[in-house]
């Protein structure tokens, strides 16, 4: 079959699986958005018709989980189950097993969501105002929890469903290389299993049976380590269908090749070791964990720029060789000949750059001593709109232009709003994400509807308190009009009939300049790598944890050791 054949006709059933999980995702990102605003003009004082500020815990945690949880980890589902299809050339073996687990991803979705917005109606004896943090003290009813477990299992039949691809077509190509994609899906699940492991004891041995009264009371702290041994590895997990993307398909929007298919390899390998000995680094104002290993989890988390300025450098020189490729030139001339008009590529080049902005925020919060600086102030929420906010986001919309017509065979409808679309989410994050980490500098609190306090005054060290709550409510509404911009484009493409002309895009990718023969094959061995991730995983949380449980894992009074 030619490579220019669509992918919805050389792969019915991986196509499917990517629409109904993009599909959902797209409905997350909705109504997470529409949350988002109604918070934002909430807290900023501009706007309180909607809700109560009882109400906005509820409001918090529902934009907090369908968009950190819901909307990117369904979207890596379908690219994923693209990118296995498409770079194996093969079908995923049972399309049964693969309606099976996403239809139990959405089934705990659903659930988790009803759990939360039962909480805004006050007949319905359901409540989760537990936050996306949600960890003890905070409880939430029942079927929060059984939701979240049943989603979790879900994206692991995921990842077993595109292990299981690969591995088949290892018995069929020997000694081949693995193919670049499958090769950061694999990384990507392990690093998932690796993970995932705190949050599911967490929810099922002490948050579930506390919220059933099987058990009378959890160690709070135990809990929140267990939540942040998964808490900042997903954030890698949001980052990786983004770098998937940029190491992938922009190269190819730019008009030119990745420059290095080893160092792609590199960062992947990086991320899967040191992702997830890093949760401490949340908890640097918890008195019941050891310095000592809160210093462990910073310097992991130093060791993770290593692969942010790799992506730097592969991912803009790959675009530079594209643009020159198109007649650029010049130190930074070459800029201006890249396909900015393009909404695929618009959208990824600028979600890059507020990567990078995320990243410097981020090495602030990295620090043991400066981050008690801004420690639960809005610089924090500045921050993860910058990472996941942006970089994962408008990624993921912006790859969509590019995508969604491949899995569906239909021409991208609305093109006009979809070029407009990133430049509009751009500034709208520029906008709110400056005033957040302004008023983060100047004490203003976090988690909070009433950041107000009486006889009290902030002391901003740019600007005024009216004039960042303003620029606040300006940025959400301007990233709550990108939103409803791109659902709309993608409402319309699904609506839309299929045409008989050849699609303006196809899933053919070009190889690197330097391809996978330049690397040691030792890259190639995820084992090796997986039990490096593990032996790291045991040295940041081995005693910690174990001080804990050991000193009574159900007993919020003990310490877990003489402080």
């Amino acid at each position: 079959m030619s490579d220019r054949l669509a992918f919805v006709d050389k792969f019915p059933s991986a196509a499917r699986i990517t629409r109904l999980s993009m599909g959902v995702s797209f409905t997350a990102l909705t109504i997470g958005a529409l949350l988002g605003i109604v918070q934002a003009l909430h807290r900023t004082n501009v706007f309180r018709g909607v809700i109560s500020s009882a109400d906005y815990y509820s409001v918090l945690t529902g934009h907090g989980v369908l968009l950190a949880l819901f909307f990117t980890i369904f979207f890596l589902t379908g690219i994923f189950t693209w990118g296995t299809s498409r770079s194996l050339g093969r079908e995923l073996p049972s399309p049964r097993f693969s309606l099976a687990w996403f239809l139990l991803m959405f089934s705990g979705a659903v659930m988790t969501a009803t759990a939360i917005f039962g909480g805004l109606v006050g007949q319905i004896p359901f409540s989760a105002d537990v936050l996306y943090t949600f960890y003890a003290p905070l409880q939430a009813h029942p079927l929060f929890y059984a939701g979240l477990a049943a989603w979790l299992v879900g994206t692991w039949l995921a990842g077993a469903d595109w292990i299981r691809t690969y591995y088949h077509w290892r018995q069929d190509n020997p000694g081949e290389r693995i193919p670049l994609q499958m090769f950061m899906i694999v990384t990507t699940m392990l690093m998932w299993y690796i993970a995932t492991l705190g949050v599911a004891v967490e929810v099922l041995f002490f948050l579930l049976p506390l919220s059933l009264g099987l058990i009378e009371s959890v160690d709070p702290l135990l809990t929140r380590t267990l939540f942040w041994f998964f808490g900042h590895p997903v954030v890698y997990f949001w980052l990786m269908p983004a770098y998937f993307a940029w190491y992938t398909v922009l190269p190819k929007l730019s008009g030119g090749r990745l420059f290095s298919d080893p160092l792609a390899r590199v960062v992947f390998i990086l991320f899967l070791i040191l992702s997830t000995p890093v949760g401490f680094h949340h908890q640097y104002a918890d008195p019941g964990v050891p310095e000592g290993f809160k210093f462990i989890a910073m310097t992991n988390t130093m060791f993770l720029l290593l692969p942010s300025f790799l992506t730097a450098f592969t991912v803009v020189a790959s675009m530079e060789y594209g643009a020159r490729q198109r007649g650029g030139t010049g130190y930074l001339g070459w800029l201006r000949a890249l396909p900015w008009g393009k909404p695929a590529f618009a959208g990824c080049a600028l979600a890059g750059m507020m990567f990078a902005a995320g990243g410097f925020s981020g090495i602030i919060n990295a620090g043991m001593n400066i981050n008690s600086l801004i420690h639960n102030t809005l610089w924090v929420p500045g921050h993860f709109h910058l990472t996941v906010g942006t970089a994962s986001a408008l990624t993921m919309m912006a790859i969509s232009y590019w995508l969604y017509p491949q899995i569906t065979g239909k021409r991208l409808q609305f093109y006009g709003i979809a070029q407009v679309q990133p430049y509009i989410w751009f500034i709208g994050m520029g906008l709110m994400s400056n005033a957040m980490h302004r008023a983060g500098l100047a004490g203003v609190p976090r988690r909070t509807a009433e950041p107000q306090y009486q006889q009290f005054d902030f002391a901003p060290v740019l600007g005024s308190m009216a004039e960042m709550r303003l620029q606040i409510a300006i940025g959400g509404t301007l990233l709550t009009l990108g939103a409803l911009m791109f659902v709309l484009v993608m409402v319309g493409t699904w609506l839309a009939e299929r045409g008989r002309g050849r699609l303006r895009v196809d899933s053919h990718l070009p190889e690197p300049i330097s391809g996978p023969s330049d690397s040691p094959r030792v890259l190639d061995n995820v084992k090796l790598w997986f039990v490096i991730a593990v032996v790291l995983v045991v040295i940041a949380y081995g005693f910690p944890i174990y001080s804990m449980v050991a000193d009574g894992a159900l007993n919020p009074a003990a310490p877990p050791f003489p402080v």
